[in-house]
């Protein structure tokens, strides 16, 4: 048993990230001005999540990119299920994200997570006793396994006639070979029409990397940040919608980082470029479409 304050001393893995990411939306949801709010977030969390967060450097200070991105996409999940008539969602690593319980969704909407199967299991635990808005299947898997991830694609094809995936946090861990081969396997199951993704520049990929490395083990290291943004996905198939900017969202959502004022003072042309950006380096969520 990990003594209490040592966190240090074990790497934390990537599926300790998913407990160390829903203490963010555990710490959102305490808020009166909440941008959303998950009551299932500290449990799904639990003691290892909040350790992970006190011990991490700069855990709290980098609270508002995670909390920026879940909020985009709700938006962006809400939108396309009204207009777009999605009838089935796909959460690839869905990890501990409690959206089938915590948003107001279709009844008639199939929700499918993915994820380790020792996550799912935990997961489910969890959860045990509260209700999904929607139907919801948790399917164990491991995307790493190219039969195990084929034979899931084959699976989720029988779901409904137009879908939606969403990657929130995965693509940052995959090789750029492993985002190009996964992003080429969405692209071919014809009933996945839209994709909801997390995409970050490399300079911000950098400043993680050198601001975490040392507490993350080898499974949790950060690897992809496509210096062309959006068009590495529009090579296999895809089509950029909208994009998000992280910056300019949280400045939008009143969640921006400490000195934020100082970061506009010092590089103005950042934020020009941000607005309306297309191509080149991007952070923030993308939307796609088939």
């Amino acid at each position: 048993m990990m003594r209490q304050g040592m966190s240090t001393e074990r790497d934390v893995t990537v599926a300790d990230t998913a407990k160390w990411v829903a203490m963010y939306r555990a710490i959102e949801s305490d808020r009166s001005d909440a941008l959303f709010r998950d009551p299932f977030a500290r449990r799904l969390a639990g003691a290892r999540g909040a350790d992970i967060l006190e011990h991490m450097p700069k855990g709290r200070a980098f609270a508002w990119p995670m909390i920026v991105r879940t909020a985009v996409i709700d938006e962006l999940l809400t939108r396309a299920i009204r207009d777009e008539h999605i009838d089935f969602v796909v959460n690839l690593a869905a990890g501990l994200d409690a959206r089938p319980y915590r948003m107001q969704l279709p009844p008639t909407l199939r929700w499918v997570e993915v994820d380790y199967p020792s996550t799912i299991e935990e997961k489910t635990e969890a959860l045990a006793g509260e209700t999904p808005s929607c139907d919801l299947v948790r399917i164990p898997a491991d995307l790493a396994d190219t039969k195990a991830r084929a034979a899931l694609l084959e699976r989720v094809a029988t779901f409904g006639s137009k879908g939606l995936v969403i990657t929130e946090g995965l693509m940052i861990y995959l090789t750029r070979e492993q985002a190009g081969e996964l992003a080429r396997e969405l692209a071919a199951v014809s009933q996945l029409q839209f994709w909801i993704l997390d995409i970050a520049a490399p300079f911000i990929l950098k400043m993680m990397a050198r601001t975490w490395s040392k507490r993350l083990g080898t499974s949790a290291t950060f690897r992809f940040a496509p210096e062309e943004g959006a068009e590495f996905y529009e090579r296999s198939g895809w089509k950029l919608v909208e994009y998000r900017s992280a910056w300019l969202e949280a400045r939008r959502l009143k969640r921006e980082m400490p000195m934020a004022w100082i970061w506009r003072l010092l590089y103005p042309r950042y934020t020009r470029q941000e607005q309306g950006r297309r191509s080149g380096p991007m952070t923030g969520v993308l939307f796609l479409s088939r």
